[in-house]
């Protein structure tokens, strides 16, 4: 089953994942800092997974890797 958004839901976890290896941080150091388990963490970066996060998420996320948010919603 496809669901709505879901290749650019894919395409924002890659899209933290870059981010975040950019700032030399692990997924359990995010996770950490976003107070989220690490799994969840990999839930979001995985590719072939679909994980729809809330923008609350993803705002918090873009904080934590000092990164605008926007550059998650470029496709």
């Amino acid at each position: 089953m496809k669901y709505e958004f879901e290749e650019e839901y894919k395409k924002i976890g890659l899209k933290v994942a870059y981010y975040r290896k950019l700032q030399g941080l692990t997924q359990e150091k995010l996770a950490g800092k976003l107070g989220v388990a690490t799994s969840y963490i990999g839930q979001i970066e995985a590719a072939g997974m679909y994980k729809p996060i809330s923008l609350t998420t993803l705002l918090r996320i873009a904080e934590a890797l000092d990164t605008p948010a926007y550059k998650f919603l470029e496709f």
